[in-house]
């Protein structure tokens, strides 16, 4: 087999930070679904802006780590587009919420109580143990 040459290199690396593996690559490709050549030239170019491979390999998990926490879509270009604020990009925090039998909670800063919010909107003091609170994850 022989060598990936560098464009290659990030072409594969951006398809694997969309989930597609090396033989996935291949098969689309042969079926027409990815038209590999279209990728090689933004490769390229990017490898030149970056000024090596694994340089430009980070920008492109940077941009994919960013762009799938905020369920964007990406491309090669995108890195081009963010080039300035590639090192502020981060991922999307997670927030979790409270939660106590399936109803929000929200805490009182200045009470320093918990209150569960009913399907009414009122807030209905919590006098469980603090281990009882659910914490979810918000989309």
């Amino acid at each position: 087999m022989k060598e990936e040459t560098n464009i290659q290199k990030v072409v594969n690396h951006f398809f694997e930070t969309k989930g597609l593996s090396l033989d996935e690559i291949k098969e689309s490709a042969k079926k027409k679904k990815i038209v590999y050549s279209r990728f090689t030239r933004p490769a390229k170019e990017l490898i030149e802006l970056a000024g090596s491979v694994e340089k430009a390999k980070e920008a492109i998990t940077t941009i994919a780590n960013w762009a799938k926490s905020r369920k964007l879509d990406y491309s090669i270009e995108t890195v081009f587009k963010k080039w300035l604020e590639l090192d502020k990009l981060k991922p999307k925090e997670i927030i979790k919420k409270p939660y106590y039998n399936n109803q929000p909670m929200v805490w009182s800063q200045t009470k320093k109580k918990w209150y569960v919010i009913d399907n009414g909107g009122e807030w209905l003091e919590y006098a469980d143990k603090e281990n009882k609170i659910e914490w979810r994850i918000e989309e």
